[in-house]
């Protein structure tokens, strides 16, 4: 579900990308709250970019086999995870998280805090949010730990995606979406997000991650009826009379697989896109306002 954000993130991060690719050297100390899925495949990935990882759990002895799992350099509890560096992950239920930082409140102060849950549960025409979409857990989590820096991040993807060593598709690097309201966790985030071969995508302050909190668990329903969520969001093209043409510049780098100019139909994450505004918005008709509501 990577390609609903790649439009905007391949102009946006692909500099950062190629500048940490030519430094790799600044890796971090993260700390692991969970021993799931989440926090395995998260946590296996961070250990192959180069940073030093310890998973927490109330569990130590599952804690343990995370570890075993990722990679990891060390285990233990989850406050010995939370007080183990620069940066820790939420990866518990989403509805144990807000709790779990209040406990962990004193610890978490002054770190960055990646929130990577999905707070989502069965409803009568698929997946549906817990948090009534009013609010999200990165909130809550930023609520119950005033001091923490939270980010929203890495919840969109199915964990198998944090599995593979560097995420491409159809020639686009994985754009990853986050929200944060802190300047030094977006940077934070934004060097491991870099670390692991993917683009960062900053999508805004704390009170976006609602957002996406809803387009994960709506991602999953189309995933769980069958279809492609992808497909729903391609790249915009010309508008009506050609006006919000999207224009695009391709450099043919061989290394993206661009034949010619533009032949890679805007898949090689390198292009200059402008867009043209309309000097005078379309009337809106009665006709066009049915479509648009039905």
């Amino acid at each position: 579900m990577h390609t609903m954000w790649c439009a905007s993130a391949r102009l946006a991060s692909f500099p950062s990308h190629l500048a940490h690719l030519a430094d790799r050297s600044k890796h971090m100390r993260i700390g692991i709250l969970g021993t799931g899925a989440m926090a395995t495949a998260l946590g296996a990935a961070w250990v192959r970019a180069g940073h030093n990882v310890r998973v927490g759990g109330r569990d130590t002895v599952a804690a343990s086999h995370t570890a075993l799992l990722t990679g990891a350099s060390e285990h233990g509890s989850l406050a010995a995870a939370a007080a183990h560096g620069d940066v820790v992950l939420i990866a518990v239920p989403a509805d144990a998280a807000p709790q779990l930082s209040k406990e962990l409140a004193p610890l978490l102060a002054g770190r960055t805090v990646i929130d990577c849950t999905v707070p989502m549960s069965p409803g009568e025409d698929g997946p549906a949010l817990t948090t009534g979409g009013t609010t999200s857990v990165a909130r809550l989590i930023a609520d119950a730990a005033p001091g923490a820096h939270v980010v929203k991040a890495f919840g969109v993807c199915h964990e198998s995606i944090w599995t593979l060593d560097r995420p491409a598709f159809e020639g686009a690097l994985l754009a990853v979406p986050f929200c944060t309201d802190q300047p030094g966790a977006a940077e934070r985030v934004t060097e491991i997000i870099t670390s692991m071969d993917c683009s960062s995508l900053p999508c805004g302050g704390l009170d976006r991650a609602a957002l996406l909190e809803a387009t994960a668990v709506f991602a999953v329903g189309v995933w769980w009826s069958g279809a492609v969520a992808r497909f729903a969001f391609p790249v915009p093209g010309p508008g009506p009379g050609g006006r919000g043409r999207l224009a695009r510049t391709c450099p043919a780098d061989p290394a993206w697989g661009c034949g010619s100019s533009g032949s890679c139909q805007g898949r090689c994450g390198a292009h200059v896109s402008t867009t043209t505004v309309p000097k005078q918005a379309p009337r809106c008709s009665r006709d066009s306002a049915t479509s648009l509501s039905g």
